[in-house]
């Protein structure tokens, strides 16, 4: 009995909930219909009368100084024209505003208008940009149409400026906006459309740390656009500051020796490879492209025969022709295929089965050893060193000196060049390495392809002591070095044997400036015109310091077109190195 009471009254319970549950959920339901229904279009109309904005405020960008504080790369305050993609769906806004802009002389139209603010949507309530590097002239005139307020407003910007202009544009490169494509490539959030990012150079290389941190302010605005609360503030980080090793002054020596001429310069110290001079001939100026160029412009800039764009430095590669000699010579000296008293006659010719080599010079040099076959550039000497090495001892040499492998220069674009070899010829044109393929090689012609930073690494390392350092261009780089492991002996004789060249050799030229020089002259078969011309050496030559290197395109020959830019580059960094003034000093 009792237990029957106990299931009535619970039973009683449940309908009771059940009935409760119902009504409940029929007032749900009725309070939807009523808000999205019945009410739907006054409450969007109410929601559309207070709205959040979000403005992203751009930082200004790490400033870039030479090794003396010079500014490289700075920013200058423009303002962009901005508006919100909600705003511009409505009401024909986006043709009133492209009419507007046409109107006020800036050159746009409805279409272009639509793809730039498709290529910055986020969101409806992130602004776009419409219009860049607007004056504050503009934007007052601008802003003084009354029927767009609330619709366009205007936002400080910061711009990037390359004070040195075509003198270091290869170095510093420039900034743009990022593409599509760099977009889906980078995949990081921190970027968007319109925004700026580093091209190429060192405002590439070093986009991390000179970009800062974009800062970011919601607003609360009415239907008409007016601030009604601000609702967060994210104040931008500046970016870091960079100090590169280049010496502006000294680039500026090396842009007047090449003017008017194509080719490079580059130098650097031989102790911890800081770059101070890299100039590419010919230039171009970064500032009209950070700011805006159009395609027509852009067009003829990148079909320019004279290639103003390449950094030959860093990605022009060609025959190192007698400045490779030295890479001969130290594979014959480690491998035990000569000495420093092992002669050759050189009667102008060398003959190889039923092939002909001919020396420059074409009554031969007579009898020679290792360091007067370097002072004389003697071809016949290096042809027989290369026969009695062989090709796979002179890969392997070539290979441990830093031939066919980058250098690792923080610059963007830079190439391996060409080692070239057995493997690579039979994959290439599918023919065998013949022994008059190595007779080439030994003095830097045929296949062989290497750019001038590499060139110029070598030759630091004869005069540092043995160390294959890493270029680098920013002062707070770490400094990288391989220890080449080479006999001090063998670096003596290379050591004499550029003396040599400069003393009494084919590089005289290069000493007329006020301090010792020691380096190789190089003249390079040119498929396209008259030779390029090499040189490339150190000072001062009893303490070394500094090496630098010069290729001149269709120059002819590195005694006369090369050997006296290196020549003054060279004495300019010595003569301006207070350490090495005190060091001579009595």
């Amino acid at each position: 009995m009792i237990k029957g009471f106990e299931r009535f009254y619970m039973d009683r319970r449940l309908r009771h909930l059940q009935v409760l549950m119902v009504a409940l959920l029929a007032l749900l339901i009725g309070g939807l219909f009523h808000f999205q229904v019945l009410k739907g279009d006054q409450y969007v109309e109410l929601a559309s009368r207070n709205r959040l904005r979000v403005m992203r405020i751009s930082p200004p960008r790490g400033i870039i100084r030479d090794a003396n504080g010079v500014p490289l790369a700075v920013n200058v305050r423009t303002f962009d024209l901005k508006a919100y993609p909600m705003d511009l769906a409505r009401d024909d806004n986006l043709k009133r505003v492209a009419d507007l802009l046409s109107r006020k002389g800036i050159p746009v139209d409805q279409d272009s208008l639509a793809e730039e603010v498709e290529e910055q949507y986020v969101a409806p309530y992130r602004a776009v940009s419409l219009a860049r590097n607007l004056t504050l002239a503009q934007v007052v005139d601008l802003m003084g149409e009354d029927q767009f307020r609330g619709l366009l407003f205007p936002m400080p910007v910061w711009r990037r400026v390359y004070p040195s202009g075509e003198l270091a544009a290869h170095v510093v490169g420039y900034v743009g906006e990022i593409t599509r494509d760099e977009l889906e490539d980078l995949a990081d959030p921190r970027y968007r459309g319109g925004d700026m990012i580093g091209k190429i150079g060192i405002e590439a290389v070093y986009e991390e740390e000179l970009r800062g941190e974009v800062g970011e302010e919601a607003v609360e605005v009415d239907s008409r656009g007016r601030k009604l609360r601000d609702v967060s503030h994210r104040e931008p980080k500046r970016g870091k500051d960079i100090t590169l090793t280049l010496d502006l002054s000294a680039q500026r020596l090396a842009s007047e020796l090449m003017a008017g001429q194509r080719g490079a310069v580059v130098a650097m110290d031989v102790r911890d490879g800081s770059v101070k001079v890299l100039f590419s001939s010919p230039s171009f100026d970064p500032n009209p492209i950070s700011w805006g160029i159009s395609s027509k412009e852009w067009g003829a800039l990148m079909g320019d025969r004279q290639r103003p764009m390449m950094n030959r430095a860093v990605s022009g590669t060609y025959p190192p022709a007698s400045t490779f000699k030295v890479v001969t010579a130290i594979a014959a000296l480690e491998e035990g295929v000569v000495t420093q008293s092992t002669t050759v006659y050189c009667p102008g010719s060398f003959t190889l089965g039923n092939r002909t080599f001919n020396c420059w010079k074409k009554t031969g040099h007579g009898t020679e050893d290792l360091t007067r076959a370097l002072r004389d550039s003697c071809d016949v000497y290096f042809y027989q060193v290369g026969v009695w090495l062989g090709i796979d001892r002179l890969l392997k040499w070539s290979s441990i000196l830093g031939v066919g492998e980058r250098t690792g220069v923080d610059l963007t674009g830079e190439v391996q060049g060409n080692i070239a070899g057995p493997k690579w010829k039979s994959a290439r044109f599918k023919e065998p390495w013949y022994k008059g393929d190595t007779v080439n090689y030994s003095i830097g012609q045929g296949f062989l392809l290497m750019t001038p930073i590499q060139v110029l690494r070598i030759y630091a390392a004869i005069a540092n002591g043995g160390y294959l350092v890493t270029p680098h261009l920013n002062a707070a780089a770490p400094h990288l070095e391989r220890d080449l492991r080479i006999p001090k002996f063998g670096l003596r004789a290379m050591q004499r044997g550029l003396e040599e060249v400069v003393n009494s050799g084919t590089g005289k030229r290069a000493a007329a400036y006020g301090v010792t020089v020691a380096g190789k002259t190089g003249t390079a078969q040119n498929p396209h015109g008259d030779d390029h011309a090499w040189f490339v050496g150190y000072a001062p030559r009893e303490n070394p310091r500094y090496v630098a290197v010069a290729i001149v395109e269709a120059g002819g020959h590195g005694s006369s077109a090369a050997a006296p830019i290196v020549g003054q580059v060279l004495a300019y960094l010595v003569k301006n190195d207070n350490s090495l003034l005190r060091r001579v000093s009595p």
